[in-house]
C-alpha cells in the first residue's frame, strides 16, 4: 500500500460524491475523474456512478443546460465556444442541442452587438485593418459565428 493516499469504501465515496455533485452541476466525466483521483477501482466507480444517476445527483442534460446558460450570461461566450466545451466534456449531441435552447436568440444578438461595440471602443489601434483584426479575433475566441463577426466589423468600421 502506498503511503499518503486515503482509501475510501464505496459508501464513503458515494457520500463524498453526493456532496461534490450537490455543490454544483457536474458532468459524468468530471465525477469519473474525481473518483479515479480517489484511487477507486473501476467496479467501485460504476457502483458510485449508478447511485449518483439513480438519485439524480448527476444528469447530463441538466448539466449541459446549466453550463450553456452560465457561460453565456456570465462569461458572454458564443454558441460555438459553448458547443466545443460541451463536446470536450463528452456531452451528447442531443444534450448540446437541448442546452443551446437555453439561449434566447434576441438576448444572444444583443449581447454580441454590445460586446463587439465595447471591444471596438476599448481597442487602441490607429490602423483600421489591425483594429478590425484584433476585435474580430477577440469575438471569434469568445465563440461567436464568423458571419456575425465579419458583418458587425464591417458595420462598425464604416461608422
Amino acid at each position: 500500500m502506498e503511503k499518503g493516499y486515503k482509501t475510501y469504501t464505496v459508501e464513503e465515496a458515494k457520500r463524498k460524491m453526493e456532496q461534490f455533485c450537490a455543490y454544483q452541476e457536474r458532468c459524468h466525466e468530471e465525477v469519473v475523474q474525481k473518483l479515479r483521483g480517489m484511487r477507486m477501482i473501476p467496479e467501485a466507480i460504476d457502483a458510485v456512478m449508478g447511485h449518483l444517476i439513480e438519485h439524480k445527483f448527476i444528469n447530463e442534460e441538466r448539466f449541459a443546460r446549466s453550463f450553456a446558460r452560465g457561460k453565456f450570461r456570465i462569461k458572454q461566450w458564443g454558441k460555438k465556444r459553448i458547443v466545443l466545451e460541451l463536446k470536450a466534456r463528452g456531452i451528447s449531441k442531443y444534450n448540446i442541442d437541448s442546452a443551446l435552447q437555453e439561449i434566447n436568440p434576441d438576448e444572444y444578438l444583443e449581447t454580441f452587438y454590445a460586446l463587439a461595440q465595447k471591444q471596438w471602443e476599448a481597442t487602441r489601434e490607429a490602423n483600421l485593418q489591425k483594429k478590425k483584426k484584433k476585435v474580430g479575433d477577440f469575438l471569434l475566441r469568445k465563440g461567436f459565428e464568423s458571419n456575425l463577426v465579419f458583418d458587425e466589423l464591417a458595420r462598425i468600421a464604416s461608422n
